[in-house]
């Protein structure tokens, strides 16, 4: 049995730190710590428990020992990642070593403390890893945004967008695809507007971030 229950938070929106770690007293020693910085907070004893639990909907980061009952925290990390969960992890150890420490780095944890650990170590290290999930989450908002925008443009639409995007003038596509000149102008406008671009260099980085490859010719019609 453990302490894990739903978040204490002031707000909705607020941040969980989300602990793992089998010893019940460091559970509640961090719990303490975070609560009174007014963070929401998720206490889990093992592996098997974070998985089974939903992710939050709001920043935050998983505070993670190494060495847990069953799945270790290392294992954790990687059975996260291979789910698309992509929560900012600190790893805390009273045994790190250094590859150890290697691993839990190269595979994107944010920091690696060692037990006992300082308070405001811990808060700095939680404050940078909340953050990062902020960023990402606000990317990841900003991206399916655009993909919505994208996928409301027509075939041929997007056919001259990949050409428009790839450094090709209106003259070029319009040999390209067979179309008149000013058919091709009347495209490329429809494609700002159904965007949201205000430049051909916001089409540009819409299509990079979508992943969107740019195609400079030979499109099939």
């Amino acid at each position: 049995m453990t302490d894990h229950a739903k978040p204490t938070r002031a707000s909705a929106d607020d941040p969980i730190v989300r602990i793992v770690d089998d010893d019940p007293s460091m559970r509640r020693a961090l719990t303490n710590l975070f609560q009174s910085v007014g963070l929401g907070v998720e206490a889990f004893g093992s592996a098997a428990e974070v998985m089974d639990a939903k992710p939050p909907a709001v920043p935050s980061c998983l505070v993670l020992d190494i060495r847990l009952p069953g799945s270790s925290g290392l294992d954790l990390q990687a059975d996260l990642a291979k789910a698309n969960i992509h929560t900012p992890i600190i790893f805390i150890t009273g045994h790190g070593d250094i590859p150890m420490t290697v691993r839990a780095m190269k595979s994107g944890a944010v920091d690696f403390l060692t037990k006992p650990v300082r308070d405001q170590d811990m808060l700095d290290a939680v404050q940078a890893a909340i953050e990062r999930d902020r960023k990402r989450r606000d990317e990841e908002k900003s991206v399916s945004g655009v993909r919505s925008r994208f996928e409301s443009l027509s075939a041929r639409q997007r056919d001259i967008l990949s050409l428009v995007t790839a450094g090709l003038m209106n003259k070029q596509v319009a040999a390209e695809l067979g179309l008149a000149e000013i058919t091709v102008k009347i495209y490329r406008g429809q494609i700002m507007r159904k965007m949201g671009a205000k430049s051909l260099a916001d089409l540009v980085r819409m299509t990079e971030a979508l992943g969107i490859p740019r195609t400079k010719g030979h499109l099939q019609t």
